[in-house]
């Protein structure tokens, strides 16, 4: 029996679950975001105990990968390298858009294509194409959506929008073979793929691993009273 514990933190979502094998055991998470450094460490054991597993059972750790929130990915990679260390394990990443598809492909089995989003500012999301199996169809990329997005992948398939940025998309997408899934990110559906990437034996290299950001870090300048 495999147990693989795995740390969501790209969105405002901080969220932890624990498979054996394939399965979910335990899942624990907190919406309220912009706290995951405070709040990662203690739903992680939480989730242990809501399993019975102990640290020393695990086999490996599974990072959520990116893209999201720059703070939010650096909290969940660090952490996920300290554990690794400590109970020397391996690493394994799966991309944080393949997660959200896999849950939408759950919650919506009768669709064949997906757009998992993460909202990024304004009309702007970072998004990828995945059909119903998490096959990876269309790159992971930036996009401003307008009235025109995703016509051709529209053309003869059912998709699904679906992620943090997909509300957002309701007044300017609507039509014909489009949907909309209020699935959101959660280390639950990072399973399927870790699992799968522990079988086929793709871990990471954990002292070099990097999240994929899409977009360099922009930091915001400071306001500095009296100053315009």
């Amino acid at each position: 029996m495999t147990h693989l514990l795995c740390l969501e933190t790209a969105t405002e979502i901080c969220s932890v679950a624990l498979s054996e094998d394939d399965r979910c055991i335990a899942c624990v998470e907190d919406p309220q975001g912009n706290s995951h450094a405070e709040l990662l460490m203690p739903l992680i054991d939480q989730c242990l105990r809501q399993a019975g597993v102990g640290k020393r059972e695990l086999d490996a750790v599974c990072i959520s990968s990116g893209p999201g929130s720059y703070t939010g990915l650096r909290i969940g990679t660090s952490s996920a390298k300290g554990l690794c260390y400590a109970l020397s394990i391996p690493l394994l990443a799966v991309p944080s858009l393949e997660g959200i598809a896999c849950g939408a492909a759950m919650a919506c089995p009768d669709a064949d294509c997906f757009r998992p989003m993460i909202d990024a500012r304004r009309m702007e999301v970072y998004t990828a194409l995945y059909d119903a199996q998490g096959t990876l169809l269309r790159e992971t990329e930036s996009l401003i959506i307008n009235s025109e997005s995703f016509a051709t992948e529209r053309q003869g398939h059912t998709l699904v929008l679906c992620g943090n940025g997909a509300p957002k998309c309701r007044e300017t997408l609507q039509g014909e073979g489009l949907r909309y899934s209020d699935t959101l990110s959660s280390a639950r559906y990072l399973i399927p793929g870790a699992f799968r990437r522990w079988k086929a034996g793709q871990r990471e290299d954990t002292a070099y691993f990097e999240p994929y950001y899409l977009k360099a870090f922009q930091a915001g300048k400071p306001h500095v009273k009296g100053l315009r």
